[in-house]
């Protein structure tokens, strides 16, 4: 059975794009949390719901991104084919 930390360093190797969505994650909550007092006449479930969507949107983000080099080193910049002659 393998421990939380050693699943957590493991999925780093493995994705490295992870832990920058994971930053992303708590950047644009920390950013959120210092605009949730300048918010004027915003109601705070309108504030709640951009922040959810613009945290999503760095997580999914940063996966799109890895998912693509991904493919990229696998398929484009390795200079094998999977094509049968």
């Amino acid at each position: 059975m393998e421990d939380g930390e050693s699943r957590l360093s493991r999925k780093m190797r493995e994705n490295p794009f992870m832990p920058i969505g994971i930053v992303g994650f708590i950047g644009a909550l920390a950013i959120g949390a210092y605009k949730y007092k300048r918010r004027g006449d915003m109601s705070t479930s309108l504030f709640a719901v951009q922040l959810r969507v613009a945290a999503q949107g760095m997580v999914v983000g940063s996966l799109c991104i890895g998912m693509l080099y991904s493919m990229g080193s696998k398929y484009i910049w390795s200079g094998t084919s999977d094509k049968k002659a």
